[in-house]
């Protein structure tokens, strides 16, 4: 019995593979830059299975918390906006600038750096929750849309990525889908830290 449920653990927790795909350009014009600006694009996300509009989304949550205990779904909304300024934005840049640095690679990542040549616009396009339930759990997933553009000029896209189902969890129960959502984004700063790498960086 023990070893079904350690299988179980481990086949749900490996249900979840990211895909990231290089879908125009190139990177060349990274080779000497010290600074890239970045920016966040919640505008266009929807979630779960059906695709909910964010709005949406919020609200049907909000709503299911608080008829189990009052103002808790209220709550539950005011951390779900800040975890994207205080968890999964910073989860992203330190990731990729981690990524790079142990490999010696003198660029920083960061928002607000309006004076960088080019800007990566880290656009958030899909996200799934996942669970926690016990012995059981389903890791969050993540997709974007990477997009690196001339800063004074946005409509130039020099280079796009998509990363699709960024798988979000820990080590050990983790009971908080936004926790859980961070990590997704977490893992999108590490993988593409490793694209650049190997595509540019070598």
């Amino acid at each position: 019995m023990k070893k079904l449920v350690l299988s179980v653990l481990f086949v749900s927790s490996m249900m979840t593979a990211q895909r990231m795909d290089v879908v125009k350009g190139n990177f060349d014009f990274l080779k000497d830059q010290k600074e890239i600006n970045v920016q966040f694009d919640y505008s266009e996300l929807t979630l779960m299975k059906e695709n909910k509009s964010e709005a949406t989304y919020v609200e049907e949550r909000t709503n299911e918390l608080n008829e189990k205990h009052k103002n808790v779904g209220d709550i539950w909304a005011k951390k779900w906006e800040a975890s994207k300024e205080l968890s999964w934005n910073p989860k992203f840049l330190e990731l990729v600038n981690v990524v790079l640095s142990k490999k010696d690679v003198d660029v920083s990542f960061q928002e607000g750096l309006t004076a960088a040549p080019y800007t990566l616009i880290v656009k958030s396009v899909w996200i799934y929750p996942g669970w926690d339930v016990m012995m059981m759990k389903q890791p969050a997933k993540v997709t974007t849309l990477l997009t690196f553009v001339e800063t004074g000029n946005p409509t130039n896209v020099l280079a796009e990525i998509t990363s699709k189902d960024a798988p979000g969890d820990q080590w050990g129960n983790n009971f908080s889908n936004e926790t859980r959502i961070g990590e997704g984004y977490a893992k999108t700063g590490k993988s593409l830290a490793q694209r650049l790498l190997k595509s540019v960086y070598r």
